[in-house]
């Protein structure tokens, strides 16, 4: 199932006006297809949906994983510092319009909001977008480095004068937690890799 699809039957158990969620649709279309961005795009929605596929039965609510997904990078401005927040905001103006249930919003805001510090969470299913999120960095080193090159390509505003110094910063904290995956399926799957790719990284900047 492609991006539009899963998003339009995603809304149509809440609301059945399709002008508005085609109108949404559109909006998250364009703010993902930005040509500032070269990995926070739609191929990055497509690969934590294909994580996430797998573990569908672990998750207590994929509809509102679903849409955290679609809003977590809605706005993403490689100079700004709240991003998450920002892109939480917009995700509940629109699924209020949608008719979910503020219980819903709110658990949706929650989780856009922990991608941004990635720390463990009492709830699961905000584990799992967390490690969604971040299963890129357990991926194989070709496709690793990739998307490190795609990453600097959207921090090019910055010399390498600053932005190597701020990249280790950023690898060194995920290695320095005791677990870089929260969920058991990823850690298994993942963990490993990830730690390996990123001590590579952080040797050769």
């Amino acid at each position: 199932m492609n991006l539009k699809e899963r998003f339009l039957q995603n809304c149509f158990q809440f609301t059945q006006d399709r002008n508005i969620i085609e109108n949404f649709w559109s909006e998250i279309e364009k703010k993902y297809s930005e040509k500032s961005r070269h990995y926070h795009n739609l191929e990055h929605l497509e690969n934590m949906f294909t994580e996430l596929d797998f573990v569908k039965d672990k998750i207590s609510n994929f509809s509102n994983i679903s849409f955290s997904v679609f809003y977590h990078d809605v706005i993403y401005d490689s100079t700004s510092k709240s991003n998450e927040e920002k892109s939480a905001e917009f995700g509940k103006l629109r699924l209020q319009k949608l008719n979910l249930d503020q219980d819903s919003v709110e658990q949706i805001s929650d989780q856009i909001i922990a991608t941004k510090f990635h720390q463990n969470s009492e709830d699961n299913d905000t584990n799992y977008l967390l490690d969604a999120d971040l299963s890129i960095l357990g991926k194989d080193w070709k496709t690793y480095i990739d998307y490190t090159k795609k990453i600097r390509k959207e921090y090019s505003i910055y010399p390498d004068l600053l932005y190597k110094p701020g990249r280790k910063k950023v690898l060194k904290h995920f290695l320095e937690l005791e677990d870089i995956f929260k969920t058991e399926d990823f850690r298994e799957k993942y963990e490993i890799q990830a730690r390996e790719n990123i001590q590579h990284e952080i040797d050769h900047l």
